[in-house]
């Protein structure tokens, strides 16, 4: 089987979802409450953030690359 190769920038993008649905799924169980301004300034910032990882881990990728290619299959 084939590995995938290793994306922060999606791990980042799916943590933030996760949080995010948790966060609203126990405010609609009435088990916690989740304030409404910062969940809705958590979902731009948790993007942002995975965009600028993985445009960061893209460049780094460029960077330490082998010059002949011997990493691709």
């Amino acid at each position: 089987m084939m590995r995938h190769p290793f994306e922060p920038g999606r791990l980042i993008s799916g943590l933030t979802a996760l949080t995010l649905g948790t966060a609203y799924g126990l405010d609609a169980l009435g088990i916690g409450r989740a304030p409404g301004p910062w969940l809705f300034l958590a979902l731009p910032a948790g993007l942002l953030l995975s965009g600028i990882t993985a445009a960061l881990w893209t460049t780094l990728r460029r960077r330490t690359r082998p010059a002949d290619g011997a990493d691709t299959p």
